[in-house]
Formats: C-alpha cells, structure tokens, sequence
C-alpha cells in the first residue's frame, strides 16, 4: 500500500518564496551622468518649426543640425566617459589631440561638433541682421577689394571643393582671408597640423598637384620634430601654424544641402548661404568687436 504524502496548501507558497530569496539580485542600471550636450542655438525652436530662413527647410535643420550634432555629441561621450577628458570642451580636445594619432577619433568628432556648432551659430533669424556692418565691411574692402569680390571668392572656393569640409573667413591681424578645411579639420593655429588645407584623395605628396609654398612643405616634409608628447610640444604653436581668427565658417558636407538641394544644386546652396549669414554674430567674433570694447570702456 503506498502512502500519498499529505498536501500542504502554503507547501507551494513557502518554496516559492524561498526560491525567490536564492535568486540573485540584478544591479540597476545607473543612467550615467553625460558632460557634453548638443549646445542650445538661439533660434533653434523657430528652426525646428520652419527651418532656417529660406535656406534650409525643418527636415533639413534637423538632419544638419539636432541628428548631426546629436550623433557627434554622443560619440565624445563614449571615447571621453570616466575619464579626465570628459569635462573638456569640444574646442579644448581638438586642441589637445591635433598631434596624436592614437586619438584620431576624438580629434574628428570634437573638431566636427565645434565646426558645425560654428557654422549654426552664425545663420540668422532675420533679414535686419543680414546686412554687412560699415565698422566691418571697410576691412573687408580693404581685404578684397569689394564686398563683392569677398562674396565671389568665397562661394567660388566653397563650390570647388572636391568633397565635404568647410571654407573659412578668418582674420589675420588686420588683415581677412579665406581659408579651407576637408573632411573634419580645423582652422584652429594650435590644431594646423589636422588643418587637412587640400584634399589628398586627389592630390599625393608625390604628384602634389596645385600645392605651393607653405602648403608643399606641410604635406612633403616631416613637421612633427618635437614629438607627439612632452613638455615641448604642449602649448607650442604648431609647425606652420597661422595665427588666424575664425569669424565665419560655410559647411560644405552633402548631409547638409543635398536632401533639399539636390545633386547639382550646391551652389545655389552656397548663394542662399551667402543672404541668411549673420553679420552681428561674424562682428561679435572678430578682432574689430573687441577693439571697439575697449574703446569705448576707455572712453567711460
């Protein structure tokens, strides 16, 4: 005769509360704390409602700007998080790996997120600021000629670039010029060794086509004579390095004008570019707005 064991209703209950005591416990994930952000435009909340101007459209604002930048942003943080590099600015790690290969990556991240930021912060919001400055259109006269000829020669050299990068207007002393960057480089004097002035996937050290002077001797010979670290090379201004001043940046990367602008339309880009620059924001940044600061704080 077999003896069924007796059933104990809380038996069940009893086992499955001890199995849940044995279990494990799974640590929560802690959200960690993200240092670098995608900067707040001035007139980002117009732009995402109607774009900017007549220059780019919502989707294209947000393609350019919020996915692009987000995309950047989020790329510093994993190459930067627990580690001391994670308070720096975008501007203060391109700076810091212009010189080292083994940081090419958060060299081209930082250095692209700042270029962009550079060139949104300068589009305007109205026609009223669009208007070039007397204090700033007679240096550039006396740089160019004309204002003309300071429009033609610019969106000449950004439409005849081979590729994506940025065209700068730079001031040197009293002096404006323009300037180019392929791909991520910087115009940055302490970052010229990543400066990147041509494009060499259609010109070699051996062939370099249209290089002459200083742009020859950066691309043929070794500028690199102090080494990638130590007390000499920190701080140094890099071997042909100018000393210039950014004050306004077009974008020429196909992310940006293609979708709206289609494959033969970058010029026509590049003159909407020209009607919707900032000219209160290229002012502020320049050599010629500090001068007048103090001026006038002498004046008082």
């Amino acid at each position: 005769m077999l003896l069924r064991p007796s059933f104990q209703p809380g038996s069940c209950l009893r086992s499955t509360a001890q199995s849940w005591k044995r279990r494990p416990r799974i640590p929560r994930l802690v959200q960690a704390r993200l240092l670098h952000n995608v900067p707040t435009l001035n007139h980002d909340k117009q732009w995402k409602e109607h774009g900017v101007g007549d220059l780019l459209d919502p989707q294209s604002y947000k393609l350019a700007w919020t996915d692009y930048q987000s995309l950047m942003v989020q790329k510093i943080n994993d190459l930067t998080i627990g580690t001391p590099e994670e308070s720096k600015s975008t501007k203060e790690l391109l700076l810091a790996h212009a010189r080292d290969p083994l940081q090419a990556a958060l060299f081209n991240y930082a250095s692209m997120a700042y270029n962009n930021h550079f060139f949104f912060e300068a589009l305007a919001s109205a026609r009223s600021t669009t208007t070039i400055p007397t204090n700033l259109a007679n240096p550039f006269i006396t740089s160019f000629g004309s204002l003309d000829t300071l429009r033609d020669e610019l969106l000449a050299t950004a439409e005849a670039m081979f590729g994506p990068g940025f065209v700068w207007l730079v001031q040197s002393q009293d002096q404006f010029r323009i300037l180019t960057t392929y791909l991520a480089g910087s115009p940055l004097a302490g970052a010229h060794t990543r400066l990147q002035p041509v494009d060499m996937n259609t010109q070699s050290v051996g062939s370099a086509g249209g290089l002459t002077g200083e742009d020859y001797r950066r691309q043929t010979e070794v500028q690199n004579s102090l080494g990638n670290f130590g007390d000499y090379s920190e701080g140094r201004r890099r071997p042909g390095g100018l000393d210039v001043l950014p004050v306004l940046c077009v974008n020429t990367w196909e992310h940006v004008w293609l979708p709206l602008y289609g494959i033969a339309g970058k010029r026509h880009y590049l003159e909407r570019w020209w009607e919707n620059v900032d000219w209160n924001v290229v002012m502020s940044r320049s050599r010629l707005s500090r001068m007048s600061r103090e001026n006038n704080f002498h004046r008082t």
